[in-house]
């Protein structure tokens, strides 16, 4: 896999059982990548480690006063110069490209996990979580992958720098074979350490990360209540302790940097001192004596990279767990689904509940918990509630599945049910971009873009937009700022309504659409969309009269199940559960209308019987 042939038409199903597992899987989908960084990593090594035996060559053949043998090693030194610069260019090239695609194959995988789950991912993990498991995360899993080819490049050359020593110079050689592998091993009593602190850090950077996240979508809201100060205060002490654990991690990386600077030191002195003995008693030569130094000196470059891989695998490891953890989430229902890929048509019913929204109706629902009806919009649109996915990760029943037209949501490929029923929740999100952009989601085409906003109310949004972008004259490509935070809630609001209108579901399914609009606009949003909406079915969660009075059908859901159906104006009158929560009423106020009535009834039933008595009077008298 090339850069340019990014993204991957399938990035594969990834092992995510642990964040080791992961990385490993990661490493056998890009073999290839790894085997050509190998293959240029051997030969820059090699390249590198071939020069001491030539500058042995040169010294001895000055000594021997041979022209012929140093011109040939002065041949052989300029072959290893170009093997080194070629291996260093296309080393760089090829361990690059396996890091960004890597990283591009987590990224694609996260992506695709995360349009799986939609809103339960955030219920599952924190919004912050998640962004720095797509950035901060990726890029240190990159690390890793990237590194390993020149890891194990580094490797075979000190095998083979070591052997070859031990045949050219066993008096020395020996004792650089024997060194070698100690400096390898000795700074790993000190990995798991360091390996704990990076978890520290990186754990303390997820939660300011986090914490940032949730300031900035709040800020509106923290400068209406003026708490701006108390938010900075939090994200600067969590950014002081990220700091200080950074600094604890960077402490324990020096002390192995040191180890691994220190310890060659001291190799290449013992092998010094016993190479001048040698040669002081004639037993070596002067290259020979060189030759050794200079491939002792030259050996602490392939062994950084002992240093490195074990900083990537400690950064990576916590990186590859939070990720793996990510991708191991699964929806409560399939999203490959057991029957055709066929959107069905008819009523839409909820089984427990016992809702039915008849085909082809504009239906309201008012339920007195906002949260219940939440979940239950979710749920007539095939999302699963938490309580669901709780069951199903505990092994436990599921929830019988919402039915469309006879045929249960949940045995429906899940592109198809999303097409068959669409969900807006009360807090719908506006992505940046321009406006005809935002409108440009999949649809049927039978609505277009100004019957939507007109049925939404939009024409002040319209306004809005083009005041604001001066240099555009088609409010359509008027720019949406992030989240619409230039626009007011019942804007936003209205907007987000519009983009739903577009796509024309077979059902649509609207979780209090007009709560931040005033009461005009309401009335005018309820009359444009069961216009636009007709022949369609629609259910909206709602306890405005103004939406309720334009229902064809209206259902109280009360305690979890349907206790009473009808039109608003006969509801308010004989349900007053249903009266209850229209008219905001409180338990004191029906309590005291209760008493007022049959206070009345008693004094009617009183008069009454004073008037008998009068009247059977009169008549004894006549």
């Amino acid at each position: 896999m090339q850069i340019q042939d990014l993204p991957y038409p399938d990035p594969g199903v990834p092992d995510a059982r642990s964040g080791p597992r992961f990385l490993w899987w990661l490493g056998r989908n890009q073999l290839g990548g790894q085997f050509k960084a190998l293959a240029w990593g051997l030969l820059h090594f090699l390249a590198v480690s071939t020069l001491p035996f030539c500058v042995g060559l040169a010294v001895q053949s000055v000594v021997d006063h041979s022209g012929t043998r140093l011109a040939l090693t002065g041949a052989l030194m300029a072959a290893c110069g170009a093997c080194i610069a070629l291996g260093e260019l296309m080393l760089h090239r090829t361990a690059v490209t396996n890091w960004i695609t890597a990283a591009a194959r987590v990224q694609q995988l996260l992506a695709r996990r995360t349009a799986l789950l939609g809103s339960a991912l955030t219920r599952r993990v924190a919004a912050g979580e998640v962004v720095a498991v797509s950035t901060g995360d990726v890029e240190k899993i990159g690390w890793f992958v990237e590194s390993v080819s020149r890891f194990s490049a580094a490797a075979l050359t000190v095998v083979v720098v070591c052997v070859s020593l031990v045949v050219y110079q066993p008096a020395l050689g020996v004792i650089v074979a024997v060194g070698v592998p100690v400096l390898a091993v000795a700074v790993l009593p000190l990995l798991p350490r360091a390996t704990r602190r990076a978890d520290f850090q990186r754990e303390k950077a997820g939660r300011a990360t986090e914490l940032a996240s949730d300031t900035v979508a709040g800020l509106r809201v923290l400068r209406g209540i003026g708490g701006e100060e108390l938010f900075l205060d939090r994200y600067r002490r969590a950014s002081q302790e990220v700091r200080r654990a950074a600094v604890r991690s960077a402490r324990m990386w020096s002390a192995i940097s040191a180890i691994q600077v220190l310890l060659p030191g001291l190799l290449m002195i013992a092998v010094v001192w016993r190479g001048v003995q040698l040669a002081r008693d004639g037993r070596i030569e002067v290259g020979e004596l060189v030759t050794v130094y200079s491939a002792v000196m030259l050996l602490t470059y392939p062994l950084r990279h002992f240093e490195e891989i074990a900083m990537a695998y400690s950064f990576s490891r916590p990186s590859a767990r939070r990720a793996a953890r990510v991708l191991s989430l699964e929806r409560a229902m399939d999203s490959g689904g057991s029957r055709a890929a066929e959107v069905p048509g008819g009523d839409l019913y909820d089984p427990v509940t016992g809702l039915l929204a008849p085909e082809g109706r504009f239906t309201a629902v008012v339920c007195g918990d906002p949260d219940a009806a939440g979940l239950l919009a979710e749920r007539l649109g095939g999302h699963a509630s938490q309580q669901g996915e709780t069951a199903r990760a505990e092994g436990g029943p599921r929830n019988a599945s919402v039915v469309l037209g006879g045929v249960p949501l949940d045995e429906l490929p899940l592109e198809c049910a999303r097409t068959a029923v669409l969900v807006q929740d009360k807090d719908p999100v506006l992505l940046s971009g321009s406006l005809r952009e935002l409108l440009d989601v999949p649809a049927s085409g039978l609505v277009s873009a100004e019957a939507a906003l007109s049925a939404a109310q939009c024409g002040d949004v319209l306004d809005a937009l083009a005041q604001g972008s001066l240099d555009t004259e088609d409010p359509m490509d008027a720019r949406v700022t992030e989240r619409g935070r230039s626009l007011s809630g019942g804007q936003r609001q209205r907007l987000a309504l519009a983009r739903s209108l577009i796509t024309d579901p077979e059902v649509l399914v609207l979780d209090e659409p007009t709560s931040a609009v005033d009461s005009h606009t309401e009335a005018r949003i309820a009359d444009g969309v069961r216009s636009l909406r007709a022949g369609r079915t629609t259910v909206v969660f709602t306890s405005s009269p103004l939406l309720l009075d334009h229902a064809h059908r209206v259902v109280l859901i009360h305690e979890g199940e349907v206790v009473a159906v009808g039109v608003h104006r006969e509801l308010v009158h004989s349900e007053p559960r249903y009266r209850a929560v229209v008219t905001r009423e409180t338990e004191e106020e029906a309590a005291a209308e209760a008493a007022d009535r049959t206070a009345l009834g008693a004094v009617t039933v009183d008069d009454e019987a004073v008037l008998d008595g009068v009247l059977e009077e009169i008549e004894e008298t006549a």
